[in-house]
């Protein structure tokens, strides 16, 4: 397969949002499943069973955590889902404004041809950052199509990103990525990136991003 790492046109415009769309949203099952198995909300699941029983019936018993189960998956649903809506609403609506109008900022596409067509396989930003003197850059929208993962493709992107700034001087890339991400967590690892701190601060409301146990992890690598 013939790929080629180009910058962003105009014409992308649609296979980009929809790739974005479909790449952010994938992340609400393993957000889901992750929080569902854990040990607290596993014995929570099983109390609130034990309580319907005891309280009701066995309706009660299935009502109760169902519920429950119900919040969680909203919770998963909307953390991702409304980070979508409103990114499609801002920043992404308006690629070459927000990505491409400055020197130092960029916005690429994975390209391949697939049965005669071209077809967009992936996309990473970069955008310049100034901390007094120190000119730093931070990744952003790092997305693959889940067809053309476990290629390479994310390492090359990743690593388009990285030269790029050492071609421009920066002195460090940074980006953002959540815990139920361990894939991409790990791609960065292997490109050198380090995990320097995590958060919960979001779109979300606190309460939200607490019930979906998700952590925002900084990472960082020094150029």
């Amino acid at each position: 397969m013939q790929l080629v790492i180009r910058r962003y046109r105009p014409s992308d415009k649609d296979a980009v949002l929809t790739l974005f769309s479909i790449g952010i949203q994938e992340h609400i099952r393993p957000c889901f499943y992750n929080a569902m198995t854990s040990p607290l909300y596993l014995a929570i699941s099983l109390a609130l069973c034990v309580t319907g029983c005891l309280l009701s019936s066995v309706l009660g018993a299935v009502v109760l955590p169902g519920a429950w189960v119900g919040l969680l998956y909203y919770c998963c649903h909307n953390l991702y889902a409304s980070f979508v809506k409103e990114r499609l609403r801002t920043d992404m609506q308006d690629i070459p404004a927000n990505y491409l109008s400055r020197p130092d900022d960029c916005f690429w596409v994975a390209e391949a041809e697939v049965d005669g067509r071209a077809q967009i396989m992936g996309m990473v930003a970069v955008v310049a950052k100034q901390s007094g003197k120190e000119r730093h850059a931070e990744l952003f929208r790092m997305i693959i199509s889940p067809s053309y993962r476990r290629m390479g493709l994310g390492f090359r992107l990743a690593q388009t990103v990285v030269d790029f700034c050492k071609e421009r001087g920066f002195s460090n890339v940074v980006l953002e990525t959540s815990s139920t991400q361990v894939a991409a967590v790990a791609l960065y690892e292997k490109l050198g990136f380090s995990h320097v701190l995590s958060h919960t601060k979001t779109h979300a409301p606190f309460w939200m991003v607490t019930l979906t146990r998700v952590k925002i992890l900084i990472m960082e690598k020094h150029l």
